[in-house]
C-alpha cells in the first residue's frame, strides 16, 4: 500500500514529506537536507569509505521514504568513485507521482532522483556505474536476507510513532545484519534506543546532530 503523503518545504529549503497516516515528518523540518547529509552521510557513508578502503560498499536502509539518502549516497559513490551496493526496504513506498514533486535533484544538481523511484522492486538496478539499488517493500520484522552490510542507515519513523521499531529485538536483528567493524548510524538517540543497541552487542556513539538536534547515533559491530 502506497504511503498518504504531502510535501512541505523545510528550513534548508528541501523537501520532506509528511506521512498523514502516522501524522510524522520524513526528515527534519529544521533541514532535511541537513539532516541525512550529516546523520547518514558524514556519519556513516564517509567514514565507511574511510574504514573499508578497498571494498565495494554494501548499505542498507530501513526506510527508503522520499529516497533523499540514496540520492545523496549515490552522489557520493559518484564523486569518490566507489562502488556501493543499496539495499532498502519500505513497507509502504511513497507513490511516484509524489516523488515527481519532491525538489532533491534541483537543489543537489543531480538527475537521478525520479530514477530511484521509478526503478522495479525486489530487482538490482544500476543507477549510475557507481550505484546500484534493490527496492523491497516489507516490513524490518518480516525481512530475511542472507547478505550482510558495512553500514545501516536507520531512519525508521520515530519511537512515538512506531515503537515496536525501536526495541531491543530489532537491534539483535540489525547487529546480525552487520559485518565485523560495520555501522549503524540514526537520528535517535534516545536513552533507552542507545540501551537497546548495547544489549545487541553494539558499541554506541553520541555525536553532534545537525541544526536543532543536541546529539545523533553510531553504533560498531565490533570484531
Amino acid at each position: 500500500m502506497k504511503a498518504d503523503v504531502r510535501l512541505m518545504v523545510t528550513a534548508d529549503g528541501s523537501h520532506t514529506a509528511i506521512n498523514q497516516t502516522l501524522d510524522k515528518t520524513y526528515h527534519s523540518v529544521h533541514g532535511a537536507f541537513q539532516e541525512s547529509q550529516r546523520v547518514y552521510i558524514e556519519l556513516g557513508l564517509l567514514a565507511a569509505f574511510e574504514k573499508f578502503p578497498t571494498e565495494e560498499l554494501c548499505v542498507f536502509e530501513m526506510g527508503f521514504g522520499t529516497g533523499l539518502n540514496a540520492l545523496l549516497t549515490a552522489r557520493e559513490a559518484n564523486s569518490f568513485q566507489r562502488k556501493v551496493i543499496y539495499t532498502a526496504i519500505d513497507a509502504n513506498p511513497m507513490a511516484v507521482e509524489d516523488a515527481k514533486q519532491l525538489n532533491f535533484d534541483d537543489l543537489l544538481a543531480t538527475d537521478y532522483l525520479l530514477k530511484l523511484h521509478e526503478c522495479p522492486w525486489n530487482l538490482p538496478v544500476e543507477i549510475t556505474p557507481w550505484f546500484t539499488l534493490t527496492k523491497q517493500e516489507s516490513k524490518l520484522q518480516d525481512w530475511q536476507t542472507n547478505e550482510r552490510f558495512h553500514l545501516i542507515y536507520y531512519d525508521a519513523f520515530a519511537p512515538t510513532a512506531q515503537p515496536e521499531l525501536w526495541e531491543p529485538e530489532i537491534f539483535t536483528q540489525l547487529a546480525h545484519l552487520l559485518l565485523p567493524g560495520g555501522m549503524l548510524t540514526t537520528y535517535c538517540s534516545k536513552s533507552y534506543v542507545q540501551r537497546n543497541m548495547r544489549a545487541a552487542g553494539l558499541s554506541v556513539e553520541k555525536h553532534p546532530g545537525p541544526p536543532h538536534k543536541r546529539d545523533i547515533l553510531r553504533a560498531l559491530k565490533m570484531g
